[in-house]
């Protein structure tokens, strides 16, 4: 029977270290908090709506107490697309390998891509382990979800898993966690969009992003919310927090609500939980005149 509970009561870091101690071997699922109007007492006393789980937000695998796989459940965990991500494959790569490629497992796919030295073994293990790592201390930023934990679950054969040290993952992922704190003050709800500013081609004259800051702000688009771009973009939440809390800063984008979002009634307290929102997907996220705007920065 897997072990079933919710991370306001059971923290991350603590099933992290439970699983690390014990050399526990399975799989942690973590879900949509879905808050129902049925009120329970917690184990300090206090009463607070029951919480149960939605969809699957994230599922992480381990092996003997070591981190060996994570997926994000809106992310696309493909082989191409993590060596993207990575910096691995370009852009154009990473579209015919994830077309050719589609039928292939990811142990098969990797053996293709060294064989065609696109890439090395070492560029796929290193891919895979920050992409693993990454999803885990974004994990360990929620405080609400429910989870489950079924011992001796495993990925498939054919998945590439890398084992991981839990202890230096644990520690990273708490100093992270409380850098993203403010973050997260700053940006509670994802599902704000972004706008540019006026004269914006003079704003951003001068300025030196790096590529996925030029990724994000390719979709920006007040009809397209930061957990949209986040999505088309392939990644967490903590990612895009970052890049869009320093193009903030930097004035060179505004928070709006997109079509449809409905402001919060007066003195209405925020919700406690993150509510799903429907994604779209990366290739009907439109980009319209924010390309040209960019070609344009980058000529001058």
């Amino acid at each position: 029977m897997a072990l079933k509970g919710n991370l306001a009561d059971f923290s991350t870091t603590q099933i992290l270290n439970l699983i690390h101690l014990a050399r526990k071997t399975g799989t942690l699922r973590l879900y949509e908090p879905v808050v129902t109007s049925e009120m329970i007492t917690d184990g300090a006393g206090n009463k607070r709506p029951r919480v149960v789980a939605g969809k699957e937000r994230a599922s992480v695998a381990f092996r003997e107490g070591k981190l060996i796989l994570a997926a994000m459940g809106d992310q696309d965990g493909h082989l191409a697309n993590v060596l993207h991500k990575a910096g691995k494959l370009n852009t154009e790569q990473a579209r015919i390998i994830r077309e050719r490629g589609a039928k292939y497992s990811d142990k098969a796919l990797a053996l293709m891509l060294i064989n065609a030295n696109y890439v090395t073994q070492a560029d796929v293990v290193r891919s895979i382990k920050q992409h693993t790592v990454d999803i885990v201390y974004d994990v360990m930023t929620w405080e609400s979800e429910p989870f489950t934990f079924e011992e001796n679950l495993t990925p498939p054969a054919d998945r590439i898993t890398v084992p991981i040290d839990l202890k230096n993952v644990i520690i990273e992922g708490t100093r992270r966690a409380e850098e993203i704190k403010p973050l997260e003050e700053e940006l509670p709800n994802l599902d704000m969009a972004l706008r540019f500013p006026e004269a914006p081609s003079e704003k951003f004259r001068g300025i030196h992003l790096g590529v996925e800051e030029w990724r994000v702000v390719s979709y920006i688009n007040p009809k397209n919310s930061i957990r949209q771009i986040a999505k088309a973009c392939n990644m967490t939440d903590t990612e895009i927090r970052r890049i869009v809390y320093g193009l903030l800063q930097a004035g060179l984008v505004q928070l709006v609500r997109p079509p449809g979002m409905q402001a919060p009634p007066a003195q209405q307290p925020a919700p406690i939980t993150r509510r799903a929102t429907p994604i779209v997907p990366p290739s009907t996220v439109k980009r319209s005149v924010v390309e040209r705007l960019i070609a344009r920065i980058k000529e001058s």
